[in-house]
């Protein structure tokens, strides 16, 4: 079973994807609502796969994507954001995102996307 770290500051949002995921033969390893926090439970939890949102309080996606990169050069984080301009996109592949969903998103999308990044990754 995948063992995945939802990381987004809306409660409802991580409510949502948690939903999703564990009827889709996810495992939920943690849940962080800031970029702090996300960087913690990386190193507690150990997951296979991050969802990151990037808009939020403090730290954002992104500079939480670049710390986790450093800690873990194999770490796969996928951005989940209603942000879609191509600048947050690019930013995020450049600092080692492996794909990006744009909100809102349907359960299908979010499924096939993960699979396809644990997939393509090892």
């Amino acid at each position: 079973m995948k063992r995945v770290l939802i990381v987004d500051d809306a409660r409802f949002m991580r409510f949502s994807l948690r939903g999703m995921l564990e009827k889709n033969g996810f495992q939920v390893v943690g849940e962080a609502a800031n970029g702090v926090e996300a960087i913690e439970k990386y190193l507690e939890c150990q997951p296979d796969l991050v969802t990151m949102d990037i808009t939020m309080p403090g730290v954002s996606g992104i500079e939480a994507l670049k710390a986790i990169k450093v800690l873990d050069l194999q770490a796969k984080v996928v951005i989940i954001s209603a942000l879609g301009q191509e600048s947050f996109v690019r930013e995020a592949v450049v600092y080692g995102a492996k794909s990006f969903i744009v909100k809102p998103f349907k359960e299908k999308q979010v499924i096939k996307t993960l699979n396809q990044v644990l997939a393509m990754c090892g």
